[in-house]
Order: structure tokens, then C-alpha cells, then sequence
């Protein structure tokens, strides 16, 4: 008869950075959030990563590093300049922080399309 093990199961907090203990994990989902929508775009347009990098006005290296989850050297601001150069929209909007919440949070969603 094989021996059973026991699997121990921790309910994450929602963001995995602050699961890992990042110092600013917060920032670090975000900027995460934003290169996913980067590649995403890269993609649906089947663009080529010299040709992203030409309208970005980056180098293919970088485009490289960002689909490849390397995005240390990029700051929110950054990855935000590179999708309104692909040609997406950014609206921020400040509002209240809801229910329990004392401290307020920062999402990144893409706008649904029909």
C-alpha cells in the first residue's frame, strides 16, 4: 500500500508579490498587469518584436526582456508611454476606496469589447 502524503494548502492574499514578500507589491502587480496587456496587443496585431519596438520607440532587446517577464527596469509610467504607443488608451480614475478597505488599491483591466 503507498504511503499518502499530506498536501498543505495557504489561501493566497490575491496578489502573488505580496505573497512572496516583494517590498512594493502593489507596484510590482501592476507593472505585471501591464506587461501582460503589452504582450497581449503584440500579439492580437501580430506584430514581430523589432516591429513593436519600432513603434515604441525601444529597442527589440527590451521588447524581449518585457514578454519575458523582465520587467525590473520598467516603471509603471514606462509600460504605460508603450501601450499608448500601441495604440491603447489609459484612463485613471480616482475614487474612494470601497467597503473595509483603509488604504486604496490600484487595478489595471483591460476595457471589454463586444
Amino acid at each position: 500500500m503507498a504511503k499518502q502524503s499530506r498536501i498543505t494548502v495557504t489561501a493566497g492574499s490575491g496578489n502573488v508579490f505580496a505573497d512572496l514578500g516583494f517590498a512594493e507589491p502593489a507596484e510590482e502587480l501592476v507593472k505585471a498587469q501591464l506587461a501582460s496587456l503589452i504582450g497581449q496587443v503584440i500579439k492580437k496585431r501580430r506584430l514581430t518584436q523589432a516591429a513593436a519596438a519600432a513603434l515604441m520607440g525601444v529597442d527589440q532587446p527590451k521588447v524581449s526582456a518585457l514578454l519575458n517577464g523582465r520587467i525590473a527596469n520598467f516603471s509603471s509610467e514606462r509600460l504605460m508611454r508603450l501601450l499608448t504607443a500601441l495604440g491603447r488608451d489609459i484612463d485613471i480614475i480616482v475614487g474612494r476606496s470601497s467597503g473595509r478597505r483603509v488604504e486604496g488599491r490600484i487595478r489595471v483591466m483591460e476595457e471589454a469589447h463586444p
